[in-house]
């Protein structure tokens, strides 16, 4: 797949009058996994790996369903879509939906809750299924309640808004099963723990966090109206 214009896009999930009554069938992905996070800096130092899930829901145009519902794109954008090979996205209400959640009881000094949400974010595939690399970059925003029995950790209330910049591999084992292995890193605003409004100094803060995840993939028809 390459990245294909934001107009044709739009058509897509927007098609125009004459096709409003049409019922559409199409792939809708549903990932969910386990997470390692890595909060570099002090509470690193303490606890390096906090635990969670990775959750990834987004619909699939792939070649196949391109090719059988051409007349959904306008004429114009028509020849490019279906070149693409393949087109991913995420209606804007599942931007509700966390892309991932810490969960990680102490098992040294530190455990900490949490959930990450990532309203926007833009993929780059470099390589097409079965074996699909990608990069992709966005806009997150993190809450996190860390406690610790350390003083200097003590009980903080991380929420930050962050950018984010991950690489991803997928493995397609069957039409509707596929792996994934991947790695993102979020840069935020710092946080000086304990604090809500302080930033510095950064040795004492939450500024960068680390995700590794495995991800499962189960892909099912969804049928609407267009």
């Amino acid at each position: 797949m390459k990245l294909v214009p934001l107009a044709l896009l739009w058509c897509l999930l927007l098609p125009d009058v004459a096709a409003a009554q049409r019922t559409v069938t199409a792939p809708v992905d549903f990932a969910i996994g386990p997470a390692a996070f890595f909060f570099f800096g002090p509470i690193f130092e303490d606890q390096p790996i906090h635990t969670g899930l990775k959750i990834n829901v987004e619909a699939v145009l792939d070649k196949e369903w391109l090719r059988k519902n051409q007349a959904l794109i306008p004429r114009k954008y028509r020849s490019q879509a279906l070149k693409s090979g393949e087109i991913r996205f995420s209606p804007a209400v599942l931007a509700l939906v966390p892309d991932s959640l810490i969960i990680s009881p102490k098992y040294r000094n530190t455990g900490m809750y949490g959930a990450t949400w990532k309203p926007l974010g833009i993929g780059l595939p470099f390589s097409s299924s079965p074996v699909r690399f990608s990069v992709d970059a966005g806009l997150l925003l993190t809450y996190a309640y860390v406690y610790s029995d350390l003083a200097e950790l003590g009980t903080t209330h991380f929420l930050r808004p962050g950018l984010q910049l991950g690489a991803d591999l997928e493995f397609q084992l069957t039409k509707s099963f596929l792996i994934s292995i991947g790695w993102d890193s979020a840069l935020y605003i710092p946080q000086r723990l304990g604090t809500f409004s302080e930033t510095k100094p950064l040795r004492e803060s939450i500024f960068h966090v680390g995700q590794a995840y495995l991800m499962f993939h189960f892909r099912f028809p969804y049928t609407t109206r267009l």
